[in-house]
C-alpha cells in the first residue's frame, strides 16, 4: 500500500485486528522530540517561517497580521 497518510488505509485493515494491530506498529510516524516540526504557528498551525523570538511562536504571516495589536511597530 502506497498511502500519503498511514490512516487512510485502516479503513481497509479494521476487518481484520490482528493485520491492523500489526500495521500500526510499524507504520504508524514516531513521536518526535526535536526537530522543526514540533514548533507550530500556535495561531493557524504553520510549521514554517516560525519566529520564536520573545515567546511569540507564530508564523511570519499571523505575525504580520497581529504585530500592531502586540506592540510592535513598523519602520519604513
Amino acid at each position: 500500500m502506497t498511502y500519503s497518510d498511514y490512516r487512510k488505509a485502516l479503513k481497509q485493515l479494521r476487518a481484520k485486528p490482528s493485520k491492523m494491530k500489526k500495521y500500526l506498529k510499524h507504520n504508524s510516524p514516531k513521536e518526535r522530540k526535536t526537530g522543526v516540526t514540533l514548533r507550530r504557528c500556535e495561531r493557524c498551525g504553520r510549521v514554517r517561517a516560525h519566529i520564536r523570538k520573545y515567546g511569540l511562536n507564530m508564523c511570519r504571516q499571523c505575525f504580520r497580521e497581529t504585530a500592531l495589536e502586540l506592540g510592535f511597530k513598523k519602520y519604513s
